[in-house]
C-alpha cells in the first residue's frame, strides 16, 4: 500500500500521459471523446476533472488536472486500453498538487 498524504478539499492534482513518437489529432479521436466523457461525468458529480490533448513536434501529451490523484480510475484503465490498440508508446508522469492556495507546491512546465 502507497502513503499518500491525506490531500486538502482544495488541492487539485495534474498527470500527463506521453505518446512518442507524436500522432495525429486524427488518430487521436477516441481519445478526444474519452477525455470529454469524463469532462461531463465530473461535471454532473461536482468534481473537478479535465483532460487535453496537446500536440507537439516531438511528442503528443495527454494533460490530465483532477481533484483525485488516484491514476487507478475508469478512464485511465480506458485510455490504457485505447492507447494499448493504437500500438503507441506511452507513459504516465506520477500525480502532482497543485496547491490552490499558492504555496510551496511543486511548479509543471513543460519543454518541448
Amino acid at each position: 500500500m502507497v502513503n499518500q498524504r491525506p490531500r486538502s478539499p482544495t488541492s487539485l492534482w495534474a498527470y500527463a500521459y506521453q505518446i512518442v513518437p507524436p500522432q495525429p489529432k486524427s488518430r487521436l479521436d477516441t481519445i478526444q471523446g474519452l477525455l470529454d466523457h469524463e469532462h461531463e461525468v465530473a461535471r454532473t458529480e461536482a468534481r473537478t476533472w479535465t483532460g487535453r490533448l496537446v500536440l507537439e513536434r516531438l511528442v503528443t501529451r495527454i494533460l490530465i488536472v483532477s481533484d483525485n490523484p488516484d491514476q487507478a480510475r475508469g478512464i485511465n484503465l480506458g485510455l490504457a486500453e485505447e492507447l494499448h490498440r493504437l500500438q503507441v508508446t506511452f507513459s504516465c508522469t506520477a500525480s502532482l498538487e497543485i496547491p490552490a492556495d499558492g504555496g510551496d507546491g511543486p511548479l509543471i512546465a513543460t519543454y518541448g
